[in-house]
């Protein structure tokens, strides 16, 4: 069984630098992984990705060598197992509401003793029958972790509880649905809602011996996440970095006198 990249940054006290890719081809997952990255942001909430597709986007992943960290929908533990039986290593688990319900996720997560999780052994991530069930079920438990996502206020306001669950290792919080449900959708890292929310995380991952994990818009969120001990930053997005480059493109050929149609981004 492959080892996790990002446990391993964990287990050295280092951060771990993961991207996003949200477009269904199987080649970038490969490529990203050759680059040198941590981990891949996998999102079945949002996303169109069926089951199956996210299937063939995993088996890219462990090409370049790279953790896939999935994230399906609120309450999907079903799906969740599924995830980790194609070759996810991490999930990241979303509206997580109290430590009850981040119980629930490591439950589902972790083989027995550490959890429930039901046990197949053909799919990739034994890998399809090839070593000892009992190798296997350590193996699993000790590279599989966990991200679990705080977005409500009143969920913030838990945080601490929440990172204390056994089998939670990073902690994170959700910019885009915290700062909608505080009422402050255009708010960046820097409005104190934010921030205070930012603080509350770090704090309750320290106090409970965790680490916890940030979504990065700029290098400078990323200095600023790295100073306040982030073991795990989310920074580049395909989607984003595809657009920029149409974008600057267009602006190159403007420059050139071509005559192009308006551009709608």
């Amino acid at each position: 069984m492959r080892k996790s990249h990002v446990i391993s940054k964990l287990e050295q006290k280092q951060t771990a630098w993961c991207v996003a890719i949200s477009m269904s081809d199987f080649t970038l997952f490969e490529l990203a992984g050759l680059t040198g990255v941590d981990g891949i942001w996998l999102d079945l909430e949002h996303h169109g990705f069926s089951v199956e597709s996210a299937a063939h986007l995993i088996c890219g992943a462990r090409a370049g060598d790279t953790d896939v960290i999935a994230r399906p929908g609120k309450g999907e533990f079903m799906r969740l197992g599924r995830m980790l039986e194609m070759g996810a290593t991490g999930i990241m688990y979303p509206r997580c509401d109290d430590p009850e319900e981040a119980a629930e996720v490591v439950k589902w997560s972790k083989f027995a003793p550490l959890g429930v999780r039901g046990y197949d052994g053909s799919n990739p991530d034994m890998p399809y029958m090839s070593i000892p069930k009992a190798e296997y079920i350590q193996q699993a438990n000790k590279e599989t972790f966990i991200i679990v996502q705080v977005e409500h206020p009143s969920a913030v306001d838990q945080a601490e509880a929440i990172a204390a669950v056994d089998g939670v290792d990073f902690l994170m919080l959700g910019p885009g649905d915290f700062s909608i449900l505080s009422g402050i959708p255009e708010a960046g890292y820097s409005h104190p809602k934010m921030q205070m929310a930012i603080d509350t995380i770090s704090k309750a991952a320290k106090n409970t011996g965790k680490s916890w994990a940030a979504l990065a818009f700029s290098l400078d969120d990323v200095r600023q996440f790295v100073a306040a001990g982030a073991g795990l930053i989310f920074y580049g997005s395909a989607m984003r970095a595809v657009r920029d480059h149409f974008a600057s493109t267009r602006e190159a050929l403007l420059n050139e006198g071509f005559a192009l149609r308006d551009s709608q981004i």
